[in-house]
């Protein structure tokens, strides 16, 4: 049984050259949402945004989840993706755009997108009440 959560709205996609406007000087973006697996184990889906098209090594890959799961004490995950994807811009109702991973063939053609190295998993969390209420939310991380 999977659970219903409702989604945030689309306003506006952002165009190619404003998504790389908007991804200048960005590191990378953590966002998390509430699973949608009846799983109480892992009740969050974090997908992580590396701003990055660069082939990382899996112990690369490894070491930078590691990374986030120490900063953010992330425990439990499973089910990790982790490669180079197509990821489209969306304005919400929220303060900041949202990023979204185009999985779908037919999104791709659809969506002006870039590339980016996205690790995408299944996980707990301590500092997440509000994700495990129903919300979700992004962060982005510049380059100092």
């Amino acid at each position: 049984m999977q659970k219903t959560i409702k989604a945030l709205q689309a306003e506006n996609y952002l165009t190619k050259p404003e998504i790389d406007a908007h991804l200048d000087g960005v590191e990378y973006i953590i966002m998390a949402a509430p699973t949608t697996r009846d799983n109480p184990n892992t009740p969050i889906h974090f997908t992580i945004f590396l701003n990055t098209t660069d082939a990382l090594p899996p112990e690369i890959q490894q070491a930078i989840l590691e990374k986030f799961a120490d900063q953010y004490k992330i425990t439990n995950i499973y089910d990790v993706f982790s490669q180079i994807d197509a990821v489209a811009f969306a304005e919400t109702n929220l303060d900041s755009v949202m990023p979204m991973h185009l999985f779908k063939d037919e999104t791709k053609k659809e969506l002006e997108h870039t590339m980016m190295h996205i690790l995408d998993f299944e996980a707990d969390a301590e500092g997440f009440g509000e994700v495990k209420a129903g919300s979700t939310g992004w962060s982005y991380s510049y380059d100092n």
